[in-house]
């Protein structure tokens, strides 16, 4: 017997589908959707077209999606960079146009003009793709110059496709400090899994979005050979190894990005979680 689709990664209900899915679900009708793309800075995509339903995970500005459906100011979507799908405020989509940059700090502020002396008009996490049209530059700062109005510090951007770093240890540790967010997936807040999956991405490597997703990901190691960038999991969570000794990891424990003795993780989480569940070696 074939295992349900799991309805994170596949688009389907009673009555709409994804024509993808033809053949594997029952549905009234099947669409292949249109492509879209956020326009807010964070999206939360949430399991329901209801907004005290909690995210499940967030899309960032600029990100590619394709939508299903539109109904009473929400979109029914599936997410281009892992599959994810849910539902968001349907204000928060725009027409697709094509970015040629991504920003490559945890956050960055949109000036109106190329001055850092003006009120941002918002800001941008890492992650965030843009469309650059022109550059200026203002007592020796270089900007960047958006299609959609505004001006971006140019150091904090790369085109898109070129990495800061291929080793997303770094990147995930750029976000120490940063709150706990249960679903968030940005430099304002993010989970375990969106600190791994957001780190990854930024050094050029696609990952699962959830850490169930995750922990199929790589080869599995012994605990005995954890090295730099190796991933260990428990129940409902994961960490990133920074060393042989140190998990850097998003933790309801401290609600930020912390550092943490693995031992000592390991002991203060048991209670709750058990041991590990494995050890993985991303690539």
């Amino acid at each position: 017997m074939s295992q349900p689709l799991d309805r994170r990664l596949h688009a389907f209900r009673a009555d709409l589908a994804d024509a993808k899915l033809q053949g594997r679900v029952e549905a009234q009708r099947f669409t292949e959707g249109e492509p879209a793309m956020v326009s807010a800075p964070v999206a939360g995509l949430r399991p329901a077209a209801d907004l005290l339903r909690g995210i499940d995970t967030q899309l960032l500005f600029g990100e590619p999606v394709r939508v299903f459906d539109r109904r009473d100011g929400w979109a029914w979507v599936q997410a281009d960079e892992d599959g994810y799908v849910g539902y968001l405020p349907d204000d928060q989509l725009a027409e697709v146009t094509p970015p040629t940059h991504w920003i490559t700090v945890p956050r960055t502020f949109v000036y109106p003009q190329a001055e850092l002396r003006q009120v941002p008009l918002q800001t941008l996490s890492m992650g965030s793709r843009v469309t650059v049209t022109g550059e200026a530059e203002t007592r020796g700062t270089r900007y960047l110059l958006l299609a959609t109005g505004g001006a971006i510090i140019a150091r904090h951007s790369l085109p898109i496709g070129e990495c800061p770093t291929v080793d997303y240890v770094a990147i995930a540790a750029e976000f120490l400090a940063t709150p706990y967010l249960w679903g968030g997936r940005s430099g304002f807040g993010i989970d375990c899994s969106g600190l791994v999956q957001l780190a990854m991405m930024m050094a050029g490597v696609k990952a699962p979005r959830d850490s169930d997703m995750q922990a199929g990901f790589g080869t599995p190691v012994d605990r005995a050979e954890l090295q730099r960038g190796d991933l260990v999991f428990w129940k409902g969570h994961v960490g990133i190894m920074e060393d042989g000794e140190t998990l850097l990891h998003a933790n309801g424990h401290t609600m930020t990005v912390a550092r943490e003795n693995l031992d000592a993780a390991i002991a203060r989480i048991g209670w709750l979680y058990q041991q590990p569940t494995g050890f993985r070696r991303p690539g």
